[in-house]
């Protein structure tokens, strides 16, 4: 199946990483169903023939129905999903409350859970396999000294490991699951941050742009036997220390 008749939908797409995705992939052929909570609005993107615009909580159920259901009424199809919704800060370790905690698992990993449910049950009933990206986090495997992300990279390690399961889950049916594992990169989260600190956390000594992380979702949502890998996109930084 070619690009062109091919359906992604991504999540949390309004800017960052999620708009760079939908670009790169609207530039591929794909016709795109992007969401955030308010991407109507804040949407770099116009509605067009090939793009939806749906607005919603991607950590309720009632938005992951409402994609799934806009792609295969719109398109024709599910054959990919980005799973690249998710909230990060950081806090020391027991200053982490439980309204934190609550507002990390929602977007994090029930964002993730939803959705990926429903794409791969409409993946299964087209027979026609599909693709998984799920944008996960490189201190996961290298926590850095200083950047106090316990709680966050608690499920940013959970989407790693429900990669690899699910990729062994659903490899006979042709879909595959695989992750994006990004350093630093040069988004509207970290504006506020020097960047000559940001160069710091990486061995190579520069910032990830956003192209870099769209690069790496368009290699695995289209090479054919990729699948259960962790793709890390961060000048080196989960090799340990430097």
């Amino acid at each position: 199946m070619s690009s062109e008749s091919r359906t992604a939908i991504v999540t949390g797409a309004s800017q960052g990483i999620g708009a760079g995705v939908v670009a790169a992939m609207l530039e591929r052929g794909y016709k795109v169903v992007a969401n955030s909570r308010n991407i109507t609005k804040k949407s770099p993107f116009a509605e067009s023939a090939q793009i939806a615009l749906v607005d919603g909580d991607i950590g309720h159920e009632s938005t992951a129905a409402t994609l799934v259901e806009t792609a295969v009424n719109r398109f024709g199809s599910v054959d990919a999903l980005v799973n690249n919704a998710g909230i990060f800060f950081m806090k020391p370790f027991i200053d982490y409350s439980s309204e934190d905690f609550r507002a990390l698992v929602s977007t994090n990993l029930e964002g993730f859970l939803y959705i990926t449910q429903r794409a791969i049950k409409q993946m299964l009933a087209q027979q026609t396999g599909g693709s998984i990206v799920t944008i996960t986090a490189s201190l996961v495997d290298n926590p850095i000294a200083g950047m106090t992300a316990a709680v966050p990279m608690m499920t940013k390690g959970g989407l790693n490991v429900i990669t690899r399961s699910l990729a062994l889950e659903y490899a006979k049916h042709g879909i595959r699951v695989n992750a994006v594992a990004p350093g630093v990169v040069d988004t509207p989260l970290l504006k506020n941050v020097p960047n000559d600190y940001l160069k710091t956390l990486s061995p190579m000594g520069r910032v990830s742009d956003v192209r870099d992380i769209a690069a790496a979702v368009l290699y695995l949502t289209e090479a054919p036997t990729v699948t259960g890998e962790v793709l890390h996109v961060d000048g080196g930084a989960h090799f340990g220390k430097w």
